[in-house]
Parts: C-alpha cells; sequence; structure tokens
C-alpha cells in the first residue's frame, strides 16, 4: 500500500487528511512539532514524527525514519494578518520561511528518493486568497503566492521523473485552529488610520452566513488529487475557495 506523509497534522486540515488517508488504507506519516498520538485512532499504518520544517535537522531526521515515499502533503503552514505597512519584518520572515522556504527544504529533501524510483506525488497546501485581492493578508499571500510559483515550475520539472505536483487551495476556516494560531501576528486594530479598515475585515470574517472551508473539504480535495492523475495543478477546496477560483479564472491582474 502507498504511503505518505503528511506535515501539520495537530489540528485542522493535516489532522483530517491523516485521517482520512488512514481510513482509505494508505499507510501516513503524520508530523507535527509535538506529536500527539492521543488524536488518531490506533493503527498499525501509522507513524507520529516530531517535524519542525524550518530546520534542517529536523526535515533530515524525518527523512531518514520515513525513508521512500509516494506521497508529500505540504500542509503545515503560517498565517498573520496585519496591513502591509504595518506588518514587521520579522513576521513577514516567519511567514516565508514557513510557507515558502520551509516547504521548499522538505519537498528538497524527499524528491531525490522519489526521482530514484521515478514516482511520486507533491501536493502542496496553498490559500485561495492567492487568487484574489484581500486586505490585511498581504504578505501572507505573498508567501502563498510564492509556493505556487515554485510548484508550478516543479511541476514542470519533475515531469519527466514520473512525479506529479499539485496545489489545493482551501478558503476560510473557522472551524480550525488556523486563526487563532495566526491571533499572535495580528496587528492594526488600534491604529489610527488603519483601524477602521481592520475592523471591518474583523466583521466581515465573522459572518456566519458567509460560504466557508471545512477540513473534510480540503482532506477530499488531496486524497482526490492523489488518487487521480487527471487532476488539474490547482484544486480549490471549499464553497468559498471553489467561488475565488471560478471569479479568477474569468479575469486576469494582467488584462487591460
Amino acid at each position: 500500500m502507498s504511503t505518505a506523509l503528511i506535515t501539520g497534522c495537530s489540528s485542522g486540515f493535516g489532522l483530517e487528511t491523516a485521517k482520512l488517508f488512514l481510513a482509505k488504507g494508505w499507510n501516513v506519516i503524520a508530523t507535527m512539532r509535538t506529536p500527539d498520538a492521543t488524536l488518531f485512532p490506533e493503527s498499525d499504518k501509522l507513524m507520529i514524527l516530531p517535524l519542525d520544517i524550518t530546520s534542517e535537522a529536523s526535515i533530515a531526521d524525518v527523512v531518514k525514519k520515513a525513508g521512500a515515499i509516494d506521497l508529500l502533503v505540504n500542509n503545515a503552514g503560517l498565517g498573520a494578518a496585519v496591513p502591509v505597512e504595518l506588518t514587521p519584518l520579522t513576521t513577514a520572515q516567519q511567514l516565508m520561511n514557513t510557507n515558502v522556504l520551509g516547504t521548499l527544504s522538505l519537498t528538497q529533501a524527499f524528491l531525490p528518493l522519489m526521482r530514484e524510483k521515478k514516482s511520486g506525488m507533491i501536493i502542496n497546501v496553498s490559500s485561495s486568497v492567492t487568487t484574489k485581492a484581500v486586505p490585511l493578508i498581504g504578505l501572507y499571500r505573498a508567501s502563498k503566492a510564492a509556493l505556487n510559483a515554485w510548484s508550478e515550475s516543479l511541476a514542470i520539472e519533475v515531469r519527466p521523473f514520473g512525479i506529479r505536483v499539485h496545489v489545493v487551495l482551501p478558503g476560510r476556516s473557522p472551524e480550525t485552529k488556523f486563526g487563532e494560531n495566526a491571533q499572535a501576528y495580528f496587528g492594526g486594530r488600534d491604529n489610527p488610520d488603519y483601524g477602521a479598515l481592520v475592523n471591518g475585515f474583523i466583521q466581515r470574517a465573522g459572518d456566519a452566513h458567509a460560504p466557508v472551508t471545512h477540513a473534510e473539504d480540503v482532506a477530499e480535495a488531496i486524497f482526490a488529487a492523489a488518487t487521480n492523475e487527471n487532476t488539474p495543478l490547482y484544486t480549490a477546496a471549499g464553497e468559498d475557495a471553489v467561488q475565488f477560483l471560478k471569479e479568477a479564472q474569468h479575469r486576469s491582474p494582467f488584462s487591460e
């Protein structure tokens, strides 16, 4: 049976994806900063490993323990909501280090093993906000847009080796801990110039009637991409994400 390594499995999209692949009979290597076996049902098909994707030593240890895998799901990520002008450079660097460079480092570490066996899949979990300009998350959008960009190039580069690359675009998911974790980087609410914009954003984000993305949507989109070789490069996951992608496909920022 095929083996999937999934990052960011302590909650949300990663946890739901790991559970789905286990239920489908896959061998699953679930990674997270602090392993917690109580999150999963007991299974001889499950391995839980500690992983910090911003640490070269941590990545090397995981590659050594995991060995050759069939699927790498890069789900671990970091969010931040703050106006571009007010974004501390340290926050911008953390976003890039996690969402772009950490994901890149882990991918680079597993690619030689995939090339050696001339097969493999890489699924990067990005964001639907890369398809539409949204205030307050400019640097987060930039990090995910960079992830999209190198995913597109990588897909072309590794196709001759029998390796597929896909990008899943989730929407807003209030039920996950993503927003809660991003609060540490939240800023601008008390700023005299940006306060109104920030508070309006918070109000809209809390709209209980707006379409959202559920963790199951993302897990199912990832599984579909992994099991269907005809899956396009980009897949939207969640009702709001599907709307964003459809709108983006009918317009271009480069059009006159």
